[in-house]
């Protein structure tokens, strides 16, 4: 039984208290007082995930001031794409629009988040480019989207060189190796130029690298994504597929640069 179904049947407590408390408690009804934890490590990272996730997806769509219809779609295309079940869905959503909400404690959220996570990087780095797909919901980030990203990035201990990695990488569109979630948005037609230049950020190496660096920077990439290893570090098994797909993309980039270079 996963997290979730362990969570509403009553067998995981949780005695985290704080802003993430306040929301998995509130969204789904368990109180948090005196009552002991009960599920795993994983477990409450898992739990703590989900909420995250959609309570800071609420928040970045809500940055200019206004929740536009592409970003509404976009969360509610995540949530079919996890193959969130109905009580799963309305939970999602009711953590997006307390994210919304003006008195949204964004750093209480992130600064617990990392603690539950106890700072695993490749799930905090999953954790961001979700985040990312909320903020390009339409196509580009606005600035207002851009200072939050930038936030939770400094928040959780992310570069400005890693963070633009990440954004080239989210921004694929090379249609190579399996389907591609999109989200609302689509590019323009590029180039072959283009595409093996945007190849070239998501692998986060120049053109002048070796073929060994292209090659380790593949291989981390891979490993940074590889699903297996997220879930048991704690991301939720809805997510799973998201982590496939990322595989993917970096695959085709790889396999485009490698065949350039022949």
């Amino acid at each position: 039984m996963s997290w979730w179904g362990k969570f509403i049947g009553g067998a995981v407590g949780f005695t985290m208290g704080g802003p993430l408390g306040l929301l998995i408690g509130g969204v789904i009804g368990h109180k948090l007082v005196d009552k002991p934890l009960q599920g795993s490590d994983n477990e409450l990272t898992q739990a703590a995930f989900f909420s995250a996730t959609f309570s800071i997806m609420g928040h970045i769509a809500k940055a200019d001031g206004h929740v536009t219809k592409d970003e509404i779609a976009m969360a509610r295309q995540i949530m079919d794409h996890m193959k969130l079940d109905a009580e799963q869905k309305r939970a999602a959503i009711e953590l997006f629009n307390k994210g919304k909400q003006a008195d949204f404690d964004l750093d209480g959220v992130l600064a617990q988040f990392k603690q539950v996570a106890h700072r695993r990087t490749t799930l905090l780095q999953m954790f961001l480019e979700i985040q990312l797909h909320a903020a390009l919901a339409d196509g580009k980030i606005d600035s207002d989207e851009q200072l939050i990203i930038n936030k939770i990035a400094q928040r959780l201990g992310f570069s400005t060189r890693h963070i633009e990695q990440l954004t080239a990488l989210v921004r694929s569109n090379l249609g190579l190796g399996g389907n591609r979630y999109n989200y609302g948005y689509a590019e323009p037609h590029k180039s072959q130029a283009e595409l093996l230049k945007e190849a070239y950020k998501m692998l986060g190496v120049k053109r002048s690298a070796s073929d060994a660096e292209v090659k380790k920077a593949y291989r981390r990439l891979m490993n940074q994504h590889h699903p297996d290893k997220l879930v048991s570090k704690g991301l939720p098994e809805e997510m799973i597929q998201m982590a496939t797909e990322k595989t993917q993309q970096i695959k085709a980039a790889y396999e485009m640069v490698k065949d350039t270079r022949k």
